[in-house]
């Protein structure tokens, strides 16, 4: 799974033995019915259920409070809520030579975070709270550097960004689409190999070797828009996988507090869709 936060919580990546959808009970078929026969003799055959012995105990599905849809949208939106604010904030009130500062500190900040929270056992509110705070210092410096280069650009962006992803849900939807285990190997070894590439062109920027895989503005030169064409695909497939994950979760009924897992393994999925997007319109800007 390419999406790091969702792979901790084993309910959000595979079917549970005898779990049935949210908001529903598991059919008790699988019982013997009581006996009315006289003594000694044997009562009537109680009804079977299809992969259930008789008169076997089935597998507890939890009824108490689990994860539902409405939960990952009111916690994502939270999440993305907190992350738009501050870099509000930053775009508003930070002077632009203070935007560079904000990108490298947010950047490294929010990925650390991403990494700690990731592998704990349970996400909490504070640590999605933490999570928003450094990812908007790095999109509110990112957002103000674009902007001040291109006007209007971050609202192209925005709008971009949110289509694409309610397009995606969409189709999702009503195409019932589901994730094969071949397409998240996929993604999830296109992933790595992109976030590879990205790091040796940053070493060898500090070396002071422009490689041209990463640009900006519309002098950037082809490679760079095939490998952001290709950074956009690979996060609205991220996506995709993301919200089947969530579909997985709800199925299996996982706690409702896991949902904040949910939302923050979408927000970071989100920014990264925005952040390609932002590059790759910067490119048709002169």
């Amino acid at each position: 799974m390419a999406n790091m936060v969702f792979g901790r919580g084993e309910g959000f990546t595979k079917h549970h033995q005898g779990a049935a959808p949210a908001g529903y009970a598991g059919p008790g078929y699988g019982f013997q019915q009581p006996g009315f026969g006289q003594p000694g003799q044997p009562g009537p055959m109680g009804y079977q259920q299809p992969g259930y012995p008789l008169g076997a105990e089935r597998q507890a599905v939890p009824t108490g409070d689990v994860m539902t849809y409405d939960d990952v949208i009111a916690k994502t939106g939270i999440s993305l809520g907190l992350v738009f604010l501050v870099a509000a904030a930053v775009f508003a009130f930070v002077p632009i030579r203070l935007s560079l500062p904000l990108m490298i500190v947010g950047a490294l900040a929010s990925f650390v975070t991403v990494l700690v929270v990731a592998f704990r056992p349970k996400v909490s509110p504070v640590s999605v709270a933490i999570y928003a705070l450094f990812e908007g210092l790095f999109i509110g410096g990112v957002s103000k550097y674009f902007e001040t280069l291109y006007p209007g650009i971050v609202m192209q962006a925005v709008l971009a960004t949110f289509v694409t992803a309610a397009a995606t849900l969409a189709v999702m939807k009503f195409a019932n689409i589901r994730v094969s285990a071949r397409f998240r190997q996929m993604v999830t070894i296109g992933t790595f190999a992109l976030a590879g590439v990205f790091l040796v062109n940053l070493v060898f920027s500090l070396l002071g070797w422009n490689l041209g895989i990463v640009g900006v503005g519309g002098n950037a030169g082809m490679l760079a828009i095939i490998v952001s064409v290709i950074a956009v695909a690979l996060a609205v497939f991220n996506l995709v996988m993301d919200f089947d994950s969530v579909r997985v979760g709800v199925e299996n009924r996982v706690p409702a507090s896991e949902s904040w897992r949910a939302a923050l393994g979408i927000t970071v999925t989100m920014v990264w869709l925005y952040v390609e997007i932002l590059r790759i319109l910067s490119y048709f800007r002169d």
